[in-house]
């Protein structure tokens, strides 16, 4: 009988060099957590470190969606980018270091399968270490990442997929907040005590909400005990998800996504969210607008010749209303307001001739809604053209 020539490898047990090996593990100095106002603004504190600029800083981040989006693909897909130090979303450049990653719904056999995919026959990074079974966070867990984490002094990330797996069970005679903190409290100190990034993939309520924080499964002490929140949802138009960030080190954002099904990865898109998630006549008109500001739907039936004329006007209105666009008294549209206002000479509402300094002077007590609110501009585009 033939004997597997892997030889096993478990979270608590990860081989390593034994010349290199340290006898006891290091200690690490506690971190100074009290100031006085004047010492504090005269500290020097490092830039947050970044697995993924811009979008994971080091600290707590759940990563948030609902069933079968892509979630797994996404965080998978953003180990090996970091452990490789290759591009995440295959646009953005990442430092490399390694990366833990808990893959507790998985077997073997289907991360092998995902990863081959992935690389296309490129080299697996060797710093990528993967685990399909870890004990809870109270139970072990925290001490076997922190295990880990010793051995690698240069881990850039880990990711918890899934943190049900991981959170443990409640304590007793605590509300569901203070139970939902202190789990995620867990990741936090390891977090914070290594300087990393700690990537929590959770789910989503069922029904969704227009605050995409309230969306995330649980009480707000998940979404408060984390530094930073990524919702994945799904779209519309071209884009197959959207990507909502925000956090206390990271600006909130939304980046459009598209999954590559072929090659199982995801994939930023450029430009606004809005050019992707708008059906492809809006998109069309908000292109033409943007390289040419106050223009009409008559000029804009060359950019689209297998709409007619009253569609464009009718769609135009419709993103005037949904704010994708503004219209001035004139008929004419603009990418926004700065370039309204800015970009072109207004037009009275009244006399139909330039609208002067002095004209807008004569009226201060007079909003710019309430001026172009006179013009009746609906009525009067089809008359204009």
């Amino acid at each position: 009988m033939s004997t597997n020539p892997i030889p096993p490898l478990h979270l608590y047990s990860v081989p390593s060099d034994p010349e290199t090996a340290p006898k006891t593990l290091p200690k690490r100095e506690r971190p100074r957590t009290a100031w006085t106002a004047d010492q504090l603004m005269a500290a020097d504190f490092p830039e947050p470190k970044w697995a993924v600029p811009g979008i994971l800083a080091e600290g707590v981040s759940l990563l948030a969606g609902p069933p079968k989006v892509g979630k797994s693909w996404l965080s998978l897909g953003l180990a090996l980018a970091v452990a490789s130090g290759g591009h995440a979303f295959d646009s953005l450049p990442v430092d490399g270091g390694p990366v833990l990653y808990l893959a507790l719904e998985d077997t073997p056999r289907r991360l092998q399968t995902r990863m081959g995919k992935m690389l296309g026959g490129q080299t697996a990074p060797a710093g990528l270490t993967l685990v399909t079974e870890c004990p809870p966070f109270p139970q072990g867990g925290s001490d076997a990442i922190a295990n880990w984490l010793e051995r690698n002094p240069d881990a850039r990330m880990v990711v918890i997929d899934v943190f049900a797996k991981m959170r443990g069970p409640a304590p007793q005679g605590v509300s569901a907040y203070d139970a939902d903190y202190v789990a995620v409290g867990y990741a936090k100190r390891i977090a914070d005590h290594y300087g990393i990034a700690v990537v929590l993939v959770h789910h989503v309520r069922k029904a969704g909400s227009e605050d995409f924080l309230t969306e995330v499964s649980g009480t707000n002490g998940i979404a408060g005990a984390a530094d930073a929140t990524l919702v994945l949802k799904r779209a519309r138009g071209q884009a197959d998800g959207i990507l909502h960030v925000t956090g206390r080190d990271v600006d909130e954002a939304e980046y459009a996504l598209q999954f590559q099904a072929a090659s199982g990865t995801w994939q930023m898109l450029d430009g606004p969210v809005t050019d992707h998630t708008i059906g492809d006549t809006r998109a069309a008109i908000l292109r033409y607008v943007r390289a040419h500001p106050g223009a009409k739907p008559k000029d804009m039936a060359g950019e689209l010749p297998q709409v007619d004329i009253d569609t464009i006007r009718r769609t135009c209105n419709r993103m005037a209303a949904d704010g994708q666009l503004t219209k001035d008294p004139g008929g004419r549209y603009y990418p926004d307001t700065e370039t309204r206002t800015h970009g072109a000479q207004e037009v009275s509402a009244l006399s139909g001739c330039p609208v002067t300094t002095s004209d807008q002077q004569e009226h201060p007590g007079q909003s710019e809604l309430e001026l172009s609110g006179l013009s009746g501009a609906d009525e009067a585009e089809g008359m204009a053209e």
